[in-house]
């Protein structure tokens, strides 16, 4: 049998694995992501709501919608997607990421489905999904093109992925690596790779290729100076994040 094919990093997932226990402290080593998904949340919950014409009021806006979480860590979006009605499936490369996730939900009440999987290996099974969030992932692969194609397959027609990165630039390696690595030490050091950053430009064009349509992309912009994050449709610079659809 052909072994399944992956665009999975070892070396990346490594990382990940290294830190899972700290997922759920807000002042650990995720620090950042708890600063930033406020900000995160707002723009998949519009994004969501905009694309299947729901109310976000609502209790439960997102019922009937099966999402995946894929990246999902400890699963710091899948709780709250959870709580908004979706069905969702948290899918990590990095296996110890899963009792962890596992745990919190069910000390949460939340029924969410975790798997150690591969978006190619969700693929081939079959899957499909009327969202996928894939969030700070895509500059961890071997394979960006292969895995945003194992993306799009995940997708059903009419579909909406959310992607977001950080941009390939001086400003975002003084502030994603030396300022929030060595500077803040708010992640460990060798967290990200420079030269794996994406633009948008380039992040669009391999969505395109993919056989989704870009429809938007923001930036998520920190400000020292209130110390919290705001949405941008001007400032890319660093953090951004994209929403692609699939053709009906």
């Amino acid at each position: 049998m052909q072994a399944q094919q992956t665009t999975v990093d070892a070396s990346e997932v490594a990382k990940f694995e290294a830190m899972a226990a700290e997922w759920w402290d807000p002042n650990g080593k995720f620090k950042p992501l708890h600063m930033l998904n406020p900000c995160r949340l707002e723009y998949i919950t519009s994004q969501i709501a905009g694309e299947f014409g729901r109310d976000r009021s609502a209790a439960k806006p997102f019922e009937g919608l099966r999402l995946l979480d894929i990246g999902c860590g400890g699963g710091l979006l899948s709780e709250p997607m959870a709580r908004l009605g979706a069905t969702v499936v948290g899918a990590d490369a990095a296996e110890r990421n899963l009792p962890v996730a596992r745990i919190h939900a069910e000390q949460s009440g939340l029924d969410i489905d975790y798997r150690f999987t591969t978006a190619e290996a969700m693929a081939a099974a079959g899957e499909q999904f009327d969202v996928v969030l894939n969030m700070e992932v895509v500059e961890h692969v071997a394979d960006p093109q292969a895995y945003l194609d194992a993306c799009q397959q995940l997708l059903k027609p009419g579909g909406l992925m959310i992607c977001s990165t950080i941009n390939r630039n001086a400003k975002s390696f003084a502030m994603a690596i030396v300022g929030a690595e060595y500077v803040m030490r708010w992640l460990p050091k060798g967290t990200h790779e420079w030269n794996k950053f994406i633009t948008p430009d380039e992040l669009c064009a391999l969505i395109s290729k993919a056989g989704l349509n870009p429809v938007d992309r923001t930036g998520f912009v920190f400000n020292p100076i209130t110390w919290g994050w705001s949405l941008s449709s001007r400032d890319l610079s660093v953090n951004y994040v994209t929403a692609s659809t699939k053709p009906a």
